[in-house]
């Protein structure tokens, strides 16, 4: 069990050392050691160890290629939990454009996999009904950051 806390804490401080938002566009991305679909599959595994509902899993990559097309390896993780998600469909119901939250993982043109979503603070935002100092943005934006850093090694 120590051995799996010092993982994460090095997993966590290595993700910050990592993180960048690109500009002020609210993005996040990170870069992941693993695949993407080994990303995909330690994140889903994660979330649903931790009760959290997976509404789907896209691949946009396989897409591409069903069409005759070659994008790299991309894919679409939608996830959520009704308990965070409900209030703030509450606060604004235009929410319901945002939420569940997503997360893409891609590889780009040199190979690397990376992990991108966006900040729920930023997304949320956005939206008149939706206060910058909800405590539901800080347990998505808490989730993000968490279920990301677990799948990065």
């Amino acid at each position: 069990m120590k051995r799996m806390m010092a993982a994460v804490g090095f997993a966590t401080a290595m993700a910050l050392a990592n993180m960048s938002a690109a500009g002020d566009n609210g993005m996040i991305t990170k870069p992941s050691a693993l695949g993407v679909t080994e990303t995909v599959d330690a994140m889903e595994a994660a979330m649903r160890e931790a009760g959290l509902k997976i509404f789907a899993r896209v691949d946009h990559g396989a897409g591409a290629v069903s069409i005759g097309e070659d994008i790299g390896a991309s894919q679409l993780l939608i996830f959520g939990n009704p308990k965070v998600g409900t209030p703030a469909l509450k606060d604004d119901p235009m929410a319901g454009l945002f939420l569940p939250l997503k997360v893409l993982v891609f590889e780009d043109g040199m190979g690397k996999t990376t992990i991108a979503y966006e900040d729920p603070t930023a997304m949320l935002g956005k939206l008149g009904g939706v206060s910058e100092d909800a405590a539901y943005l800080k347990v998505m934006t808490g989730a993000l950051g968490k279920f990301t850093d677990m799948a990065m090694n």
